[in-house]
């Protein structure tokens, strides 16, 4: 009965002090486990109202975002991310980050394979909250159910399911792209890529391995030379850079180790249009011909590869449609993308079968799907055209409904004409028209501003000509940063900018566009060249070639460093370089 009267007691106290309720509770959860008893407590009727043992709770579920891919779109996406407004998933089949401008760097050894790679896991782990990475690959994606398939990289796991399936709200896709073997018969089976850091390595090694095949005793010089004959097919800026580095790693360091077979090495470079580096400026064009003349680096313009057998390519000249072949040791392909087959699979469930890529909208959502993001070299944006909506932009500038447009009118819509519509700057700028003024007797008005005003038809024939300036943007590094980070700024600011658009006119609706459309803003590209001379194409149509640019690339390209450790890595292997020159060894 005694205890019976003390329990009675401290049950009474416990009710009356919240401070001894949970000392109380956290007193039975230590007893509990440590194997003593439970004790179990309901809170008492409070005004005849028992109270739930269940507090209701806000459904304060974080929207789910899936991440696809982690390359420059998915990690710029990642990185600028604002992760506590949202559940983050990322899915990817390799657990980095690449910095893929140097990968020509790392199949000569001028930089190491890890210096350029940031563990995926070391820049989400800088964030505020929890981002969950699974490595794995994406192999179908279910819009309609929102949801997507992954397959394991890793053995079953113990249940004996590869394939696990991620429910999303928001998905985000910056899978990339694959090499483009155009269908020729032989590339999959006889050449290598360079794409991925793996891709690299291979090279790295069968560079080595052709050099010391050719060394053996058994071989006449003409297979020695067919060993150490290098092709490149495709003259773009990968194919060019790394055509240089081989040419450098051969004369500043492979042919101290194997004077034998100095004067049998021979670089080629296969290129079907009529210039190498022909999305460069055409002084820098040439100037990179001239230079691999002088170097000893063959160039073929105007063929095209037909196929590639174990010993040989077969080539088509466009002129003459002559046939011939070249036999190698070694071929890199790289003449441009393709579409990978899940992106593929994609495109033919919402309706864009015969397209190279994703198309999106200006805003890098997926035409044709709710809530789906694409961006990188998996997409592409399709761009709309200003005289699809002349005639909502018209009625809309006409406030007074007369029938024309004055220039006071027409420069008060101008502005969100170009945020909606980024040919139109590109039209300004390429015209050198510094206002709408100029526009207007650009075509035809009348030189006094005052008197200048249009109908329907003139407000078109001043417009007529702006979509020609109408580009495609390029597939590099370069774009894709800017689509995550633009996509990111856009998910931190969702939830203010819908109350708030911050965006242009709706020229077919009412009222203004959530967010301002992604512009792509140019910052110049480089070609290294070789020998320390480097190409580069800067803004304000500037172009610089020589060993003072070649200073600038090693400059951009340490700052561009997705993390300290990797800048660090990268300028040590520069200088390492310097000093003991490029590794040889095959590992």
């Amino acid at each position: 009965m005694r205890v019976f009267s003390l329990l009675d007691r401290s049950v009474r106290s416990f009710h009356q002090s919240p401070a001894i309720s949970k000392s109380l509770l956290l007193l039975t959860a230590t007893a509990t486990a440590s194997g003593g008893v439970f004790v179990a407590y309901s809170e008492p009727k409070a005004n005849g109202v028992e109270k739930s043992s269940e507090t209701p709770q806000v459904n304060s579920r974080k929207q789910r975002v899936v991440v696809l891919g982690t390359g420059w779109a998915g990690t710029s996406f990642l990185k600028n991310l604002d992760s506590s407004m949202y559940d983050v998933q990322v899915v990817s089949p390799r657990n980095y980050f690449a910095f893929t401008p140097l990968l020509p760097s790392v199949t000569c050894g001028t930089v190491e394979a890890r210096s350029i790679v940031e563990p995926i896991r070391n820049i989400i782990k800088k964030k505020s909250e929890e981002i969950q990475f699974f490595e794995a690959e994406c192999v179908k994606i279910d819009a309609a159910n929102k949801k997507v398939c992954c397959r394991s990289n890793h053995d079953v796991n113990l249940e004996g399911k590869e394939e696990f399936l991620l429910d999303y709200d928001y998905l985000v896709i910056a899978l990339g792209a694959r090499s483009n073997t155009f269908n020729t018969p032989g590339v999959m089976e006889n050449c290598h890529f360079l794409k991925e850091i793996e891709d690299a390595q291979k090279i790295r090694r069968s560079v080595v391995d052709c050099f010391e095949r050719a060394n053996l005793p058994n071989l006449n010089e003409e297979e020695k030379k067919t060993n150490l004959h290098f092709l490149i097919v495709g003259g773009g800026p990968t194919g060019v850079e790394f055509a240089a580095e081989l040419h450098d790693f051969v004369h500043e360091d492979l042919v101290k180790l194997y004077p034998m077979v100095r004067d049998l090495v021979k670089i080629t470079v296969v290129q079907s249009g009529d210039h190498i580096l022909n999305t460069f400026d055409e002084r820098i064009s040439s100037f990179a011909e001239a230079k691999f003349q002088r170097d000893g680096i063959e160039v073929k313009t105007g063929y095209r590869v037909v196929s590639v057998s174990d010993k040989a390519i077969i080539m088509k000249a466009k002129a003459l449609g002559e046939i011939s072949s070249i036999p190698y040791g070694m071929v890199v392909w790289s003449t441009g993308i393709g579409t990978r087959p899940v992106i593929m699979d994609f495109m033919e469930q919402i309706g864009q079968k015969d397209r190279r890529a994703l198309a999106t909208d200006e805003w890098l959502r997926v035409k044709g799907c709710e809530n789906v993001f694409a961006l990188g070299d998996c997409a592409t944006i399709h761009q709309r055209r200003v005289m699809e909506d002349i005639s909502s932009i018209f009625t809309i500038a006409d406030k007074d409904n007369s029938g024309t447009l004055t220039v006071k009118e027409f420069q008060d819509i101008i502005e969100d004409i170009v945020i909606r519509y980024p040919q139109v700057e590109l039209y300004f700028k390429s015209k050198h028209l510094c206002n709408v003024v100029d526009l207007l007797k650009d075509s035809g008005g009348d030189d006094k501003k005052d008197s200048i005003e249009l109908d329907i038809e003139g407000f078109k024939s001043a417009l007529s000509h702006v979509d020609s300036q109408m580009k495609s943007l390029p597939a590099t590094a370069q774009v894709a940063a800017q689509q995550g980070e633009y996509l990111s700024r856009c998910f931190n600011h969702m939830k203010e900018c819908k109350d708030n658009p911050e965006g242009p006119l709706r020229f077919r609706q009412s009222g203004r566009h959530q967010f301002r459309p992604f512009q792509y803003k140019h910052f110049g590209q480089f070609a290294p060249l070789g020998g320390e001379q480097t190409a580069a194409e800067l803004p304000g149509d500037w172009v610089s070639i020589g060993h003072s640019t070649q200073w600038l690339w090693y400059s951009v390209y340490a700052s561009k460093q997705v993390s300290w450790r990797t800048r660090a890595l990268v300028v040590s292997d520069w200088t390492r370089r310097f000093i003991f020159g490029r590794d040889s060894s095959r590992i």
